[in-house]
């Protein structure tokens, strides 16, 4: 029996010791982790009165796009982990959540999607150092990969549709796909390049941007998931590509300085908004 207690005594003195969970915070938040994705309305090819297909930059250098872009590394803080959207598609990626698709045929085609060991493999660069041989004396390549970070993603760009309803008589917008674009220092030139990663199919990626908070600069308490953030529009952006008949080029190939290509895409945004205004009668 003393065998027994004293036994009892011991497993209860062990749980003790143990560091309990305690909450960081006032309440525990259980709304973002369990979010749904809101659906999207069905829209039959019938009342499609307008549509008009094009292709966004978010420059995260942007104030509005900060969201998007920090924290650099992920942070624990008011009872979960904040993290930037390039960490949790890189995280859905690495889990096989979202799927990664080539860049290919301009504009994300969705032609061909990326094992998740290939989409892996984008999210890190190989990188080349040399150095000198201790035993030999003479210089010696090595090469490792170097995982991409957040902090290396400076642009998203986007593919989506615009739509007029009439059984609705509304203008909609949808993003259909996205992209992370890195900026590298080009060592032999001392030039900056920008590379895309890979494409994802937005639709999909709803449901992990759905679960995930983004800072809101005004009130804690009252953040957006990024689910929410893409649907409300809650982001700044600019066109760099259409649906034309020159093949959808961009606007850089004949828009080359920064002023006339800002303008360029403008007009375009400009043309969209005037038709579904010249909709209505006052």
């Amino acid at each position: 029996m003393k065998k027994l207690v004293l036994f009892t005594f011991v497993i209860l003195m062990a749980f003790g010791s143990q560091a309990q969970e305690v909450l960081d915070g006032m309440f525990i938040k259980e709304t973002a982790p369990t979010r749904r994705v809101v659906p999207y309305t069905h829209i039959r090819e019938a009342d499609v009165m307008y549509y008009k297909r094009v292709w966004r930059v978010i420059d995260l250098r942007e104030k509005i796009n900060h969201p998007l872009y920090y924290p650099i590394q992920p942070i624990k803080e008011i009872g979960y982990e904040r993290t930037s959207l390039f960490d949790l598609i890189k995280k859905a990626v690495e889990e096989g959540t979202i799927t990664a698709y080539e860049d290919e045929g301009g504009g994300g085609q969705f032609k061909t999607p990326l094992t998740k060991s290939e989409a892996v493999n984008k999210l890190s660069e190989e990188k080349t150092e040399f150095a000198i041989d201790p035993a030999t004396g003479l210089e010696i390549e090595t090469s490792y990969n170097e995982e991409i970070n957040a902090a290396e993603v400076t642009a998203y760009w986007i593919k989506e549709d615009w739509v007029f309803d009439r059984e609705r008589s509304v203008m909609e917008a949808r993003i259909l796909a996205m992209m992370p674009i890195i900026t590298k220092l080009n060592t032999q030139t001392d030039q900056e390049e920008t590379k895309g990663l890979f494409w994802i199919y937005f639709p999909e990626a709803r449901y992990v941007f759905a679960n995930q908070e983004v800072y809101n600069p005004l009130n804690d308490g009252s953040r957006l998931t990024f689910e929410d953030l893409f649907r409300k529009r809650v982001f700044s952006s600019y066109i760099y590509r259409e649906t034309n008949v020159y093949d959808n080029r961009m606007l850089d190939s004949y828009r080359k300085d920064g002023i006339d290509r800002l303008l360029e895409a403008r007009k375009v945004e400009q043309e969209i908004i005037n038709f579904e205004h010249d909709q209505w009668q006052y």
